[in-house]
């Protein structure tokens, strides 16, 4: 059952999250699988047609929506192989459908060379230090609106 809910989980996660950066040459799927886009080839949006690497890991936030691509670079255009996260806003999913049938996944990335640069590794540190920023934010939101709720129940409360 949890791994039913989870499939499911991801392929809504999934759905919601890569729908918006579909750019495909027939229509879009409509559903769009992990697995299929795991391993898929990373290209610069350039035109250039150089690969950066390829989708290694899927990053989602607490509600499931994808909050960034890990992506196993290889040493092309001095990047040095190694791994990068890339926030949503760096990229979009392409499909195209090949005279087999099979549809091939791409990710294309709006970014220069030098930005992919400055990308930060997906190590442990970067793991740790972006849960205890999640965990942060989190509490953040939570106190405001926590006195919120108090200031706006306050305030109707001397008015009766």
């Amino acid at each position: 059952m949890r791994k039913t809910m989870l499939t499911t989980a991801i392929g809504t996660a999934l759905l919601g999250s890569l729908a918006f950066g579909v750019q495909a040459s027939e229509e879009p799927q409509g559903m769009y699988s992990a697995k299929d886009i795991l391993d898929a080839d990373v290209y610069f949006n350039n035109g250039s047609g150089d690969e950066i690497g390829e989708v290694d890991n899927i990053l989602f936030d607490e509600e499931m929506r994808i909050n960034a691509l890990v992506i196993e670079s290889g040493a092309v255009l001095g990047l040095g192989g190694r791994e990068i996260v890339v926030g949503t806003d760096y990229f979009s999913l392409e499909t195209h459908t090949e005279s087999d049938g099979d549809t091939e996944h791409r990710i294309i990335l709006d970014a220069t060379p030098e930005e992919v640069e400055e990308f930060p590794a997906y190590n442990h540190d970067w793991w740790e230090q972006t849960k205890v920023n999640a965990r942060d934010a989190w509490e953040t939101t939570r106190d405001g609106a926590q006195s919120a709720w108090q200031s706006t129940r306050e305030a109707i409360s001397d008015h009766d």
